[in-house]
């Protein structure tokens, strides 16, 4: 039985990647944060007691600013993979916690990566490296394209994507960055504009909001569905040789776009309900990001099947039916279609042509 650590287990891609490892015979150990309050929502369809011999899935405290816990971790249970997720992912709220997510994110990164060292286990290392390091470079961006953060959060992605490249090629590590695009689903954090839109759409039509306030909405991004991406990780990590890869669909749409998608699914006329506030504009701006993961294709086999407004239905569809609404309800056709056997409840298994399962 293979063995990961995922930090970041309770967020959107952590839950996801447990249940697409836990479908594979994989034992997790997931690192969280100790709060006053419950956060493992999304993971606790996947929960069992540790106290049941059969459990594979085991929670541990930490932080990524505890180096000394993390060393404990990473050598007690020796593991045959890592995956790092862990982070404070929020681009705009960089801009007000700068230290804190150079910390987390960048600093985070070099204690994992330093534990592994010291520890002298053989494992294999996935940090989640993001489209945001592309900043102002031009689109389509892919592997060679240069890194040109335009936020604090950006910038500590950068620190920690070379600080992989360095443990790989200095001391001989099997580390991975996966620049990953935009990839979103019904379980995205809330304050992240996708969600904050899907959301909105529901409560407005349950008669809960009036009004929807967003930034930029010319920004454009390359949006995809996130239960795919966590695919594309595990499969970087069953290459012989590490490397590095963007991971994207290879198309980009506004903010607007979605916006628009979102409502006219819902039979909403947006204009009716959004206003723009600058109080969410950045202090520096990503114009535009398209993923050219012609590589990934050709090396690791993946390529995205959700299209964009597939993934909006998915979202909408799972909002509305949280708040008791009847939905358009064209998520189950959308499963159906792939092959997706699925509900948000795990596990989560794909199909690709002849059958074959992906987990």
């Amino acid at each position: 039985m293979k063995k990961a650590i995922i930090t970041g287990i309770t967020g959107q891609d952590g839950s996801y990647l447990a249940e697409f490892l836990l479908a594979k015979g994989y034992e997790i150990h997931g690192l969280i944060r100790r709060s006053s309050t419950f956060n493992t929502s999304r993971i606790d369809h996947i929960y069992v007691d540790p106290h049941d011999p059969e459990a594979r899935l085991h929670l541990h405290y930490g932080d990524l600013s505890d180096g000394s816990q993390l060393s404990n971790l990473i050598y007690c249970e020796q593991p045959d993979e890592i995956y790092h997720l862990g982070a404070q992912s929020h681009v705009k709220v960089s801009f007000d916690a700068p230290e804190y997510t150079g910390d987390i994110v960048g600093l985070g990164t070099t204690r994992i990566l330093e534990a592994i060292r010291k520890s002298g286990i053989t494992t294999k290392f996935y940090q989640a490296s993001s489209s945001e390091m592309f900043g102002s470079s031009p689109p389509p961006q892919n592997e060679q394209t240069p890194l040109a953060p335009q936020s604090p959060y950006a910038i500590a992605k950068v620190y920690a994507y070379w600080m992989t490249r360095n443990y790989r090629e200095g001391y001989g590590i099997h580390a991975s960055n996966g620049i990953l695009f935009n990839h979103e689903s019904q379980r995205r954090g809330e304050t992240f504009v996708t969600r904050k839109i899907t959301r909105a759409v529901a409560n407005i039509l349950a008669g809960k909001q009036k009004k929807l306030y967003l930034g930029n909405l010319d920004s454009k991004r390359d949006w995809g569905y996130a239960p795919e991406y966590v695919e594309a990780m595990w499969l970087m990590l069953q290459q012989e040789i590490p490397d590095d890869y963007v991971i994207g669909t290879g198309e980009t749409h506004s903010v607007r776009e979605f916006l628009m998608e979102a409502c006219e699914y819902a039979g909403l006329d947006w204009q009716k309900y959004v206003q723009t506030d600058t109080r969410y504009f950045r202090p520096l701006e990503v114009d535009a990001l398209i993923a050219d993961a012609s590589n990934a294709k050709k090396r690791l086999g993946w390529e995205p099947r959700i299209t964009f407004k597939e993934l909006v239905r998915i979202m909408v569809d799972a909002d509305m039916g949280t708040l008791g609404l009847e939905s358009p309800g064209e998520s189950k056709t959308i499963y159906e279609k792939y092959g997706l056997d699925w509900a948000d409840k795990g596990p989560l298994i794909w199909k690709r042509e002849g059958g074959n399962e992906l987990a």
